[in-house]
């Protein structure tokens, strides 16, 4: 590559701008770096420059906006995106404004180095378009992941932005291809027309062609009126076949044979009707295997796969896990009008190590359900029902909620707020629907009870500090170590056995 080709970097993180500038000078490039958009800007106007590296978020202005003003002059100059905050909202924008490239912190400078000489030698020309503001959240909202799998998911939806080609998206149940369908339609040309989910297998064999195509007056029995299909409905917008692995060979035939010739008729009709929609399939299944089963058409399946998106299972992107799962608490607590719950960090480590079998659907209804029922602010690991931690993919223990009394783990790694949330907790489940008499004095005196064990541990039983620390004097101290049945079982021998020491 020639050394008269020259990068500019627009990033206000000074180390990035560093590493950036020695990869690509030792690859033979003239490189000028600059701390905001702006600067970059002002050396650009007269022309300088032959590729932009920006990041989005800097001050005066974000990266997008930059790549913006210089596509407006310079469509065919290369603009390589990179962003520490990755979503898809960010993906979509960038290839919709023109980016060659759209690359998440932290990443590969060998790969950098690599799209920039790549991008020198074939400029991609993606031309904007309108966006409107009030829908963009609608557009975006809800696909949720910085895992490399999800941001790769998030780039090809980028580039699909101005296409109308079919797609075939592929994963496991509950990973929400349905989801990543709406999101491929709202970033399309099409986004403005009709959204149509059609769930293949809950439809009866005898009725796919009717659903699908429509039907006339009378064309079989119980059809007394015109019955329009759902290629009608989705016209000028999407269709999407969920579990299109599930659809009869005879209505595969039928559906071929209107991707082909791109018209249908209604059964018991002659009318023919243009077939205006883009069709988004989606299936759990193996189609490739099914096909050399004989249950699914060899050349249906290709003229749906022109595009292929895959949907990562949510056991091979666990560091999506927390964000999720505070995405649907928030949701959950809009929806419920109660106040948010968080999860301890020993929750959110159980959650992580879960093999997650029924995936985000199941995560979401997990959340849902701690949502409703468990009492407190704050999420244990007791209340999830998921494997104990280090048992991924094993068979489930149901945790039941700890009952009254129980011991609710050291009192030296718990805090006081924790403490206090696990006695209301335990005393609320202990009432089993009861009507509340004594709800005070049982939380307060839990409460009191980890306060003299967590006191009695940090003076390693001298009742003298223990009773200066609390401002009580010794008799009441020991009072109250009595009431709590304060013994040898919960606190080392040491605190109540070394009185002659202390005294």
């Amino acid at each position: 590559m020639s050394a008269t080709r020259t990068i500019l970097v627009a990033d206000d993180d000074r180390a990035i701008r560093f590493v950036l500038e020695q990869a690509l000078v030792r690859a033979g490039f003239l490189v000028r770096c600059f701390d905001s958009g702006r600067a970059l800007l002002d050396y650009a106007a007269g022309g300088a420059g032959d590729l932009v590296i920006t990041d989005i978020m800097m001050p005066g202005g974000s990266g997008l906006d930059l790549m913006k003003t210089l596509k407006s002059s310079r469509p065919w100059l290369p603009v390589i995106v990179i962003t520490a905050q990755s979503t898809l909202r960010h993906a979509v924008q960038a290839f919709e404004g023109g980016a060659f490239e759209y690359l998440a912190k932290p990443f590969d400078i060998h790969q950098v180095v690599e799209l920039v000489q790549r991008a020198l030698e074939q400029t991609q020309r993606v031309t904007p378009r309108d966006r409107d503001p009030a829908h963009e959240m609608d557009r975006f909202g809800g696909v949720i992941g910085a895992s490399r799998a999800m941001q790769e998911l998030f780039r090809t939806i980028g580039r699909l932005a101005n296409s109308d080609m079919t797609v075939l998206i592929h994963g496991e149940s509950g990973t929400g291809k349905e989801l990543i369908a709406r999101a491929v339609h709202a970033n399309s040309p099409r986004r403005n027309g009709p959204f149509i989910a059609v769930n293949m297998a809950a439809i009866p064999a005898n009725l796919i062609e009717s659903e699908l195509f429509g039907h006339e007056k009378g064309a079989f029995t119980g059809a007394i009126a015109r019955h329009v299909g759902h290629f009608e409905r989705a016209r000028d917008g999407a269709l999407l076949l969920d579990e299109i692995g599930d659809m009869p060979l005879e209505a595969q035939t039928r559906l071929l044979r209107v991707l082909q010739n791109g018209a249908f008729t209604r059964v018991g009709g002659s009318e023919t009707l243009r077939a205006d929609v883009r069709i988004i399939a989606a299936t759990h299944q193996n189609l490739p295997a099914a096909i050399a089963a004989g249950r699914f058409r060899e050349d249906l399946f290709h003229r749906l796969n022109v595009t292929p998106l895959h949907v990562p299972s949510l056991r091979s992107r666990v560091e999506d896990i927390p964000v999720l799962a505070e995405f649907f608490l928030a949701r959950a607590a809009r929806q419920m009008n109660a106040p948010l719950k968080r999860f301890t960090p020993e929750s959110l480590e159980r959650l992580m190590v879960y093999d997650w079998p029924g995936n985000v659907r199941e995560l979401e209804n997990l959340i849902y359900r701690l949502m409703a029922l468990t009492p407190g602010v704050l999420i244990h690991p007791e209340y999830l029902q998921l494997p104990v931690a280090g048992s991924k993919g094993g068979s489930v223990v149901p945790a039941s909620p700890p009952q009254a009394g129980a011991d609710s783990g050291s009192a030296a790694s718990v805090s006081l707020e924790e403490a206090v949330d696990r006695a209301i907790t335990r005393h609320w489940v202990a009432l089993a629907g009861r009507e509340p008499d004594d709800l005070y004095d049982a939380v307060m005196g839990e409460v009191e009870r980890f306060l003299l064990e967590r006191v009695l541990r940090e003076t390693r039983g001298n009742q003298v500090k223990a009773a200066r620390m609390l401002g009580i004097n010794r008799n009441t101290l020991r009072k109250k170590i009595q009431e709590a049945r304060l013994g040898n079982q919960d606190i080392d021998d040491r605190i109540l056995d070394t009185e002659a020491e202390a005294f």
